[in-house]
């Protein structure tokens, strides 16, 4: 190593991705310095999947990926897959389990996974430093140089880690696009995703609603999602509208289909089998009685369905199947999983994730304008971009 620099590469950001690619880069010989403002590392990983850290998935493909450029995440997803990564986690004796849809969990604790990683990187001999947050960096004669404290430190490689801003109250913030605006990189209009959205006007009486949670598909621009759908009393939550967060913009409504698994003309053969039963009792049989209650008042079918003509009954199973909601806003970053938008891709190479422009400088994991699925995809995009990034230091 050259006597003008201190480290063969700076990672700032103790997070899954900066662990990932120290430990990677740490074993491959790199004098490697991992840095993190926090006072300990993987501090979002501890709090993931209620303690238990949903890890990764084992349906993780370039399709479960949001970005400007769909593609880019593709090389690196494909070089590191969650089957790597689980074989790590294996190696280590932590028992896991898939919870559904290829979503898989620590048996015991998310701290199981912040021990591994630092283990990995122990293994590598890397410097860890944390409680320092990174002075301006500069960078000159082929070296990135910044202070942590009062320390300075010095390093051909510089790689950023620091995710978005999603969950401040753990000390997020948009370090990694600041980063990159200094170094001449776009940033693609970051936004809270996999959040809660929030509901007023006309809508407010679902807020009487609150707790009451069931199957649906939730529809928004390009997104289209079966899970469960959780009334809150600020709006809507629940795995659906997580996912569909990510696709939804301001102005746009969101497609809520409450019955998915009828076909065309149930009610009308409701009708036919039960002329005497209610709107409201046919509802309550497939949906919680309280919804049942507001979707059957919204509708304003009153009497028996002998009463119904088939055009309303047709109207009524229609709206049922699209009912459309139009949220006033989200929840915001406090309450949002994750971040999407970020550094643009076009500027990163697929490959190593580094800067085109900037040799040497590379930025991975949440900062990145690529953004997972809820259930463990931006953990395996952590992981992979990470393992780009080390291999490539």
């Amino acid at each position: 190593m050259s006597p003008s620099h201190t480290h063969d590469a700076i990672i700032l950001g103790a997070g899954a991705a900066g662990m990932m690619a120290t430990a990677v880069a740490g074993r491959q010989g790199r004098r490697v310095l991992l840095a993190d403002h926090a006072d300990a590392p993987g501090k979002k990983i501890l709090i993931s999947g209620g303690g238990r850290c949903n890890f990764t998935n084992l349906r993780a493909g370039p399709d479960n990926y949001l970005s400007a450029n769909p593609h880019f995440a593709r090389s690196a997803l494909a070089r590191y897959t969650a089957a790597d990564f689980l074989d790590l986690v294996e190696s280590y004796g932590i028992a896991w389990h898939e919870k559904t849809l290829g979503q898989l969990f620590c048996d015991g604790s998310a701290k199981q996974i912040v021990a591994m990683l630092l283990d990995q990187c122990a293994h590598g001999g890397v410097e860890l430093s944390l409680g320092h947050a990174a002075g301006e960096i500069g960078h000159a004669d082929g070296l990135f140089t910044l202070s942590l404290g009062a320390r300075a430190v010095r390093a051909p490689k510089l790689v950023i880690a620091t995710g978005g801003p999603s969950i401040p109250k753990m000390g997020a913030t948009g370090f990694a696009y600041d980063v990159a605006r200094r170094f001449g990189l776009k940033v693609v209009e970051p936004r809270p995703a996999l959040v809660p959205l929030t509901l007023g006007g006309d809508e407010a009486l679902f807020r009487d609603l609150s707790g009451v949670a069931t199957e649906v598909v939730a529809s928004a621009g390009h997104g289209r999602f079966r899970e469960a759908a959780l009334f809150t009393h600020r709006g809507l939550s629940g795995p659906a509208i997580l996912q569909i967060s990510s696709y939804w913009r301001h102005g746009e409504d969101v497609t809520i289909d409450f019955l998915p698994d009828r076909d065309t003309g149930w009610l009308a053969a409701e009708k036919r089998a039960r002329p005497k039963a209610s709107v409201r009792s046919v509802l309550g049989q497939a949906l919680p009685d309280r919804l049942a209650d507001a979707l059957a008042e919204r509708l304003g079918l009153a009497g028996n369905l002998a009463d119904q003509s088939d055009k309303a009954l047709a109207a009524a199973e229609a709206r049922l199947a699209g009912w459309a909601f139009l949220p006033n806003g989200t929840e915001g970053f406090a309450k949002a999983e994750v971040t999407i938008g970020g550094v643009a891709t076009d500027g990163l190479s697929q490959k190593t994730m580094e800067a085109r422009k900037v040799p040497g400088l590379h930025f991975i994991g949440e900062g990145v304008d690529v953004t997972g699925w809820l259930g463990g995809y931006n953990f395996q995009w952590a992981w992979a971009s990470g393992v780009a990034c080390g291999e490539a230091l």
